[in-house]
């Protein structure tokens, strides 16, 4: 996320898309994450900017505190993403 963010610094238009796992970035709680204590640093930029987070509708957690702060959430199926990835002249993966 935090590559992401710079990215965005930038005059690219950029697509955050999060599957499977990576849906626990919008947790309330990501400390136990890898740099889980600036997540909500780096969703709070993003919000600012008005960036969505584009995430796999069969993979949100049921959870209520699962995007707690009401960031900008797209739900999109799997056919949509490849979409987004064919769309993109460039992508990052992790």
């Amino acid at each position: 996320m935090r590559i992401g963010v710079g990215v965005v610094a930038g005059e690219n238009q950029v697509t955050f898309v999060l599957t499977d796992g990576a849906v626990h970035l919008l947790d309330d709680d990501t400390d136990e994450l890898v740099d889980g204590d600036d997540v909500a640093k780096f969703r709070g930029s993003l919000r600012t900017l008005g960036i969505p987070f584009h995430v796999e509708a069969t993979a949100v957690p049921t959870d209520p505190q699962w995007n707690a702060d009401g960031h900008p959430v797209i739900p999109v199926t799997r056919e949509r993403i490849a979409e987004l990835v064919l769309q993109a002249r460039r992508f990052i993966i992790f």
